[in-house]
């Protein structure tokens, strides 16, 4: 169900850096996202500035995913939707997150992703969410009277995001390597059904090394029988003329 957490987390990090305790920021001391609030309230209740500098890993994994991945239930959001509402979740809060998702799908704005988020987002291309979500939340950062301060950061953050959102929206798994066409098929595997122009079963496919090999083994088989025949042909007339020699 997490299957994109560790990818979106190290995505989100990215752009969040290391230490800061800008005055201008709201949000105060920070240490890889995480707030000095947010690390007293999940990691340890007594943290110092110093104890949030020192963050392991693990401890940061757990902030993001109990505070922001979690509460705008990333693990249910289609793939880059997910990605675009945790980074937005992150940067501006989880409940405004979400309530702009709400309002690029047609929802109640109501700050928390149900069931009811959850299908219309679904419902709907992933693409199209994700670039209706991204100009909104451009537009809302803006508005803030610290655009001036950190715009120039916050706009590139989204720009990004946008369109690491994207690819992953676009991206197939799939279980197996594709086959170059005209490639033979695995051992064990079924013969292929497709039949679209410019290609032909598997089945039917014969790699050119084992067609060529087929026809010397031919040729040379021929070649054998033909020199046999001529050797019994001439047994024959040898024999023939030492018969009307003697008689």
């Amino acid at each position: 169900m997490d299957r994109n957490f560790a990818r979106a987390l190290s995505l989100v990090l990215k752009s969040e850096g290391g230490w800061s305790d800008n005055p201008a920021d709201p949000g105060g001391a920070t240490m890889k996202g995480v707030t000095l609030a947010n690390f007293r309230r999940y990691v340890k209740a007594d943290a110092t500035r110093a104890d949030l500098r020192e963050i392991s890993d693990e401890q940061v994994a757990t902030v993001y995913r109990r505070f922001y991945w979690d509460a705008v239930a990333g693990a249910e959001l289609p793939d880059g939707v997910d990605y675009a509402v945790f980074d937005f979740a992150v940067n501006s809060g989880p409940g405004r997150a979400a309530k702009y998702l709400q309002a690029t799908i047609g929802v109640t704005q109501d700050g928390r992703i149900g069931p009811t988020t959850i299908g219309a987002t679904r419902a709907r291309p992933a693409g199209v969410v994700i670039d209706q979500l991204c100009d909104a939340r451009l537009a809302f950062l803006r508005r803030l009277a610290t655009w001036p301060t950190f715009g120039r950061g916050w706009s590139d953050r989204v720009k990004s995001v946008r369109a690491q959102a994207l690819l992953m929206s676009a991206q197939l798994t799939t279980s197996a390597p594709a086959q170059p066409p005209n490639a033979a098929p695995a051992v064990g595997a079924k013969p292929s059904q497709s039949t679209s122009a410019g290609n032909t079963p598997s089945a039917e496919r014969v790699p050119p090394a084992s067609q060529n090999s087929g026809i010397a083994v031919a040729a040379k088989a021929g070649g054998l029988i033909a020199a046999c025949l001529l050797a019994a042909y001439a047994a024959w007339h040898h024999i023939a003329a030492a018969l009307q020699g003697i008689f």
